[in-house]
């Protein structure tokens, strides 16, 4: 008798390659499911235009599943869990399918689904739909996991085993008997009326969905790609088409990351054949930049702490600084260096920017204005179309020289220099930024510097219409120098201190070269085995397709801070009241190994404790070390002033207090922070440990933003 499988969507919003989908169709009655839970994903709501854009695929994708014969079950919940459960019984399916996602959100709510289904009899089979290889199948001679990019993509193009193939869509799909209960993507509330006036503007450039998404990829392969490597400095922004634009059509999985591979390949077997040697570098730049999408979800699955702490062990003790002042300038464009300013102008504006600006912006964040990483990345996911956390982490940790192989640390941009190079005739940063749109070439990326009488006449008055450098060059050189001394110095101390030779929190480090400091400083890299403990795995029976998800040793803080992600009940706090109960969004799911492949629960734990503001004022400006450590997973929220409910420490972007005001800080925390119950990183100690979840199902039906693809 043939099955009845649930299909959970989620950032697979396609038809073609989609092998959850595909198996299901195989084994019989399809039922696809989406569910919107914000409540799950804690303080990585999607922010205004990346809801806007999902709205737009799921009413593409309903249509698409309509037409096949089995129309797509869309509901909203605050359980994800309890949603799939309802469906399996009213439809009678004995069965999920659905595919990996990486980030650490997903691992936790999909450890916990898939727990919950298996204990009421669901079989629940999971499948790679996201990724060229899994991040279990890539490890160097050693069996650890990768921490250079170079490294981990040549053995990505060097392994016994091709990416597989793309899988055709469906012809046709059996649905289930009679109707189930659901609703349609307007009731969803993806956006609301307000934000539907500014979002009608998005449509004029962008054409959400899986059918389009192919459109996309077809365009970009008859015409960009050949000029890829020629073209793809430039920052003329969309509507140039420098870069693929399929940065978005990628994230919410409309596309499919081994048809692009596949697709692309096969244009570098012609042009080799052919000798167009220009042809083959696009290729080869192009795969770099696919590689990068890969690399960010690998990290993100071995480190999964890295959205909130740097890779490298020493940059914790870095004194970045909390000014929200400087934050605030940053996001609007009001820095006085024009190349910076457009960028995040146009950002603000379209929710989508070049990958050269989205560097320099970032660079000059984190190394002129010395703010805190996690608050651009956090920036960044909030306002950005193709908003990918894996993606997000990835680009603010190589800007910020958290990486082994990121900037180095004492390396600075000059943004006059960067906007000669990147838009040399200046009409990027005259298109942005409308005051500066008379000012000659010669001075349309450093003003300063342009005499009074071509500033009357191109009518920019500096201080007035156009803001004076927030910092000068020469100032932020000598700042960023003071406070890689600083850092150095309490790393030194720090590891003094430390006499069993472990970083608390990070397990077994290695040193590696360091990047900015003196010659005799090394960088602490975190070590994670793969290759021995899949070995392991693999002797339960199981393939190299299961999940496997990060383990984390269990302790009391944990029980409470999951709830707080799975159900979160936490209420809003006003300006200047105690700080409120913000639920901790990110925490892993411990998974104990019993005799024989068998597996128990998973046990979470939290303090629900409220950590309390210092009551000693300082004055503004400061500098104050915002601590890796801290129990919190972000310090900002959308510009909309979205705090609490959300979790973390959030900076309230508003301008109900001075940047002169005197403030209450901790450890870096900036002005006006709500502060939720921490889960201190110092109570997680991580294990190189990976457990495969497959051990709790049947076997496996043999089916098989930074990155350089924002544009």
């Amino acid at each position: 008798m043939a099955a009845c499988t649930i299909v959970w969507f989620r950032r697979d919003l396609r038809l073609e390659d989609n092998p959850a989908l595909i198996a299901a169709a195989r084994a019989g009655t399809v039922v696809p499911v989406f569910v919107w839970s914000p409540a799950e994903d804690g303080q990585f709501h999607p922010g205004r235009v990346s809801r806007w854009w999902l709205k737009q695929s799921l009413t593409h994708l309903e249509l698409s599943l309509k037409k096949l014969g089995s129309p797509l079950i869309l509901r909203k919940s605050p359980d994800t869990l309890s949603v799939l459960l309802e469906i399996a019984e009213a439809t009678g399916a004995t069965q999920v399918f659905y595919n990996h996602l990486y980030d650490p959100v997903s691992l936790v709510r999909d450890h916990r689904v898939k727990q919950g289904l298996s204990q009421r009899g669901i079989v629940v089979h999971t499948f790679n739909g996201d990724l060229l290889y899994e991040p279990w199948e890539v490890y160097d001679e050693e069996g650890q996991a990768f921490t250079v990019y170079e490294a981990f993509w040549k053995k990505c193009m060097s392994m016994p085993f091709e990416p597989e193939a793309p899988l055709l869509p469906p012809r046709r799909l059996t649905g289930p008997i009679g109707k189930i209960v659901g609703c349609n993507a307007e009731e969803l509330g993806l956006e609301d009326e307000f934000e539907k006036s500014s979002n009608a503007l998005l449509a004029r450039a962008w054409c959400p969905g899986w059918g389009f998404a192919n459109k996309s990829l077809d365009s970009f392969l008859r015409s960009p790609l050949i000029d890829y490597a020629r073209d793809r400095q430039k920052a003329d922004g969309a509507s140039g088409t420098p870069t693929s634009l399929l940065s978005p059509h990628l994230h919410f999985g409309e596309l499919s990351v081994r048809k692009i591979f596949h697709e692309v390949r096969k244009r570098q077997i012609t042009w080799a054949r052919e000798g167009n040697a220009g042809g083959e570098a696009s290729v080869n730049m192009f795969l770099r930049a696919l590689g990068f999408r890969e690399y960010s979800r690998y990290l993100s699955f071995h480190f999964p702490f890295t959205h909130e702490r740097s890779l490298l062990a020493n940059l914790k003790s870095f004194p970045w600084r909390a000014d929200e002042g400087y934050f605030k300038a940053w996001r609007q464009g009001r820095t006085g260096y024009p190349l910076v300013d457009a960028g995040m102008r146009e950002l603000w504006a379209t929710g989508w920017a070049h990958n050269r600006i989205r560097v320099v912006v970032a660079s000059f964040s984190v190394k002129f204005l010395q703010l805190p990483w996690r608050w651009g990345m956090k920036y960044f996911w909030d306002v950005l179309l193709d908003a990918d956390l894996e993606c997000d982490v990835l680009g603010w940790q190589y800007i910020s020289g958290s990486l082994p192989d990121g900037h180095e640390l004492d390396r600075i941009e000059n943004p006059e220099v960067e906007g000669y190079r990147f838009d040399p005739d200046g009409d990027y940063v005259r298109r942005w930024i409308p005051e500066l749109a008379r000012l000659p070439n010669e001075w349309v990326h450093h003003p300063w510097d342009a005499p009074p009488s071509a500033l009357r006449a191109a009518g920019v008055e500096l201080g007035t219409n156009y803001p004076r450098p927030i910092v000068e060059i020469g100032a932020a050189r000598e700042r960023l120098q003071a406070s890689l001394a600083e850092m150095w110095e309490r790393d030194a101390a720090m590891k003094a201190a430390l006499a069993n030779g472990l970083e608390e929190g990070l397990g077994e480090t290695v040193e590696v070269a360091g990047t900015g400091g003196p010659e005799h400083e090394r960088m602490d890299v975190p070590r994670v085995m793969v290759h021995m403990q899949r070995d392991a795995d693999m002797s339960c029976n199981s393939s190299r397709r299961d999940q496997l998800v990060p383990e984390i040793v269990p302790n009391q803080f944990h029980i409470r801070a999951h709830e707080s992600i799975m159900n979160r009940s936490a209420a809003m706090v006003e300006d200047g009241e105690e700080a409120g109960r913000a639920a901790v969004p990110m925490v892993f799911a411990s998974v104990r190994r019993g005799m024989g492949g068998n597996y128990g629960g998973h046990h979470v734990e939290g303090n629900g404790g409220e950590v309390a503001q210092a009551s000693a004022p300082i004055q503004w400006p400061t500098v104050t070390a915002v601590d890796y450590e801290l129990d919190s997973t972000a310090e900002s929220a959308s510009v909309t002033g979205r705090g609490g409910s959300e979790g973390g420490t959030v900076p309230v972007w508003s301008q109900s207090v001075s940047a002169r005001t005197p403030i209450q800080v901790r450890e870096g925390l900036v002005p006006e922070v709500r502060r939720g119950p921490g889960l201190s990183r110092r109570q997680l100690q991580a294990s190189v440990q990976r457990v495969n979840l497959e051990g709790m199902t049947s076997n496996k039906v043999g089916v098989g933003s930074m990155v350089d693809l924002d544009g």
